[in-house]
């Protein structure tokens, strides 16, 4: 299994780095490999107007775009570049609808003018709170008999848009299981070049119920009057984006965990490592090229990222560790309504030091699973994955709401519904808790078949019909949601 899980990490990271390295070699300008002379069939771009964006200032839709005032371009290629660069506009999350069209074409000199039209989304959204304390809809379900007692409430603002430069502001205040306190906020550029940002976040949480371990690779959960856990988390970051495709992040955060004396004399002694709590920084790096058609839903392209995580820094008793994961993600359209989607992910901790168990998260935690094993957590420091998935389109069309929605933005719904077929693999290495947890340190199997929403571009749900190794069978509902 060893073996397994290097193979899936070096294909993933060796996978990843060659298709970087040719995507950035179809950079090279197409006048430097084809001189005017040879070929001179091609138009140029003398001007780009843009209507229909109420908020959003000018200069963040034309970062979006691969090509600008008086850039040249082969004219065979133009059709094939507006379509990708109106799925540019639309991967921003901020627009419902993304479209350019000619306003004109000189046909003597070839200067052609673009037009750039946008419907903008809803970018304020403040609304209540009433969330699953669980790791999911079908445990809540089905392990705690859908007890209203396990629910969050309270108020989540987001501002997608705040000064028009797509500058995510999110605020948390959340009562209930969890209370939660958060503010996050990211600025994507601030330099001349708009390639370097800022991002900005604090947490904070009082929680009277927490998971103390895992029996049988099931979260086992304690609930008392008192706090039980109380988490903290000041972090900046920088954000460097090069390229259109390319994302650089650097985080630096800061982080204090406390739990209650008696989760550790009574419930689990493993919790943490070094007393009741710990104290320590963590420093993150994560390197992305993302060339997905479509990223909500992708039927195109290929992802790839690596990231490299250090806590504790040799500096914190409480933890010390370096871990690095790769992921590298492929689509393939086989014909206008099939394709396919085959990935690889692979983390492992390179320091091999005991992780407090508190730490020690592999599979099942983050929206990180494997299907068929949606009530399961997999503990571990090291695991890897391989999954694929066959899909067929059944419908494409918009519907009219325009009777029922109030927003007009929302008048107009395209929905896009597909059937999936996904067979997956993984491993995860549990060195330290395995006991009394079976799923680890063995082959993980999953199956299931499903068919999926797609809403207004970026919303997406799933409803699936999964089994995994054990042939356990189950229904169960995903959803994706961005506004």
């Amino acid at each position: 299994m060893r073996f397994f899980f290097r193979t899936v990490l070096l294909t993933g990271l060796l996978w990843g780095v060659v298709n970087c390295v040719n995507a950035q070699m179809a950079l090279v300008s197409f006048d430097a490999l084809h001189p005017a002379a040879a070929v001179p069939q091609y138009a140029t771009i003398s001007s780009i107007n843009i209507t229909g964006n109420k908020r959003t200032r000018p200069e963040i839709i034309l970062r979006e775009l691969d090509f600008k005032e008086g850039d040249t371009i082969a004219l065979s290629e133009l059709a094939e570049r507006i379509e990708r660069n109106e799925l540019n506009l639309m991967n921003t999350g901020l627009f419902l609808q993304a479209n350019i069209w000619y306003d004109g074409w000189e046909g003597a000199t070839n200067n052609i003018s673009l037009h750039v039209g946008v419907l903008e989304g809803m970018f304020i959204v403040p609304f209540p709170i009433l969330e699953l304390a669980d790791r999911n809809f079908n445990v809540w379900w089905e392990t705690y008999n859908h007890s209203l007692r396990r629910l969050n409430w309270g108020v989540r603002f987001l501002h997608a848009n705040l000064t028009g430069r797509k500058d995510p502001l999110k605020a948390v205040v959340q009562m209930g299981f969890t209370k939660k306190f958060e503010i996050i906020y990211t600025l994507p550029f601030f330099n001349k070049y708009k390639t370097l940002g800022a991002n900005i976040n604090w947490l904070h949480t009082r929680e009277k119920e927490i998971g103390y371990t895992t029996e049988n690779d099931m979260l086992l959960f304690h609930r008392g009057d008192e706090i039980l856990l109380k988490r903290f988390r000041l972090g900046l970051g920088l954000r460097l984006r090069p390229h259109y495709d390319a994302y650089h992040a650097l985080d630096i955060s800061w982080h204090r965990n406390e739990v209650a004396s008696v989760v550790l004399n009574e419930l689990n002694p493993e919790f943490f490592t070094k007393g009741t709590t710990q104290r320590f920084a963590t420093v993150n790096y994560e390197f992305t090229y993302d060339k997905r058609d479509i990223k909500p839903y992708p039927l195109s392209g290929y992802f790839f990222e690596t990231q490299v995580k250090a806590q504790g820094l040799g500096m914190s008793e409480d933890i010390n560790t370096l871990e690095l994961m790769v992921t590298y993600m492929q689509y393939f359209r086989l014909a206008p309504r099939w394709s396919i989607e085959m990935g690889v992910r692979g983390k492992t901790e390179l320091l091999r030091n005991k992780v407090p168990y508190y730490n020690s998260v592999a599979l099942g935690y983050y929206l990180d699973y494997i299907k068929g094993y949606e009530f399961y957590v997999i503990d571990g420091t090291d695991y890897a994955w391989q999954k694929s998935t066959l899909r067929f389109g059944l419908l494409d069309r918009s519907f009219d709401l325009s009777k029922y929605m109030p927003y007009e933005a929302f008048k107009l719904m395209p929905l896009k519904v597909y059937l999936a077929l996904h067979n997956e693999l993984a491993y995860v290495n549990n060195p330290w808790y395995g006991v009394g947890n079976p799923m680890a340190n063995q082959l993980l199997w999953g199956l299931s078949l499903g068919l999926d929403f797609q809403l207004y571009y970026n919303k997406v749900f799933s409803i699936e019909l999964s089994r995994n190794h054990l042939n356990e069978y189950g229904f169960y509902l995903h959803w994706s949601l961005a506004f």
